[in-house]
């Protein structure tokens, strides 16, 4: 075992994943991140769907959405086909996310959202890919390398997914008009609970 190899790999990571945030904001369309927002800022729900990676970080992109009171959840690719997708109804949005835009379990999801009128939203590398072909919007996910020496965990790749999630929600606060006393009603626990209802006070 290396241990001086081992801490190189880990300093290595974070200037991987640094480089490719930067790297991102030259893929940033403004026409369809636009388009996205007014989707999302209408919707009465949102669903969200991925697998593996991506799919655990669908779910923090559904709590940031409830965070900001656009009622949102994760809509598992497994339990979809089994009555899960009876959660979205005409008018809704669906937000995909898959790297090469072929994760052969969301695909069954696309053709229920087609036929019940739910708009969708991609989040991909593969702008050819059927799951960007089938959707209203579009946006691009960048990734430079895995932080692994085989390029192959889903590290970086999942970096990119949060930070468009994040950015998702800070334009969309910015577009809602959402407010800090707002989120302060909904939460009132922990640090940031404690500290937004003192200030509302």
């Amino acid at each position: 075992m290396d241990m001086k190899a081992a801490l190189s790999a880990a300093k290595a990571a974070y200037d991987i994943e640094a480089a490719c945030i930067n790297e991102m904001k030259e893929y940033f369309d403004d026409e369809q991140f636009a388009k996205a927002i007014e989707l999302l800022a209408k919707a009465p729900r949102i669903g969200a769907a991925g697998c593996g990676h991506s799919g655990i970080i669908c779910q923090h992109f559904a709590h940031l959405m409830c965070c900001i009171e656009r009622p949102a959840r994760f809509v598992s690719p497994a339990e979809a086909v089994h009555g899960a997708t009876g959660f979205i109804q005409e008018g809704d949005v669906m937000v995909f996310a898959s790297r090469g835009g072929k994760t052969k379990e969301l695909l069954p999801i696309v053709d229920i959202c087609k036929a019940k009128g739910v708009k969708i939203i991609t989040v991909t590398e593969n702008l050819e890919s059927p799951l960007a072909t089938a959707a209203d919007v579009v946006i691009k996910q960048h990734v430079n390398r895995e932080t692994d020496k085989w390029n192959a965990q889903g590290t970086t790749s999942t970096t990119a997914l949060c930070m468009l999630f994040h950015a998702i929600q800070a334009a969309l606060i910015e577009y809602t008009g959402y407010q800090a006393e707002q989120f302060a009603l909904i939460h009132p626990g922990g640090a940031v609970g404690e500290r937004l209802n003192n200030k509302a006070l």
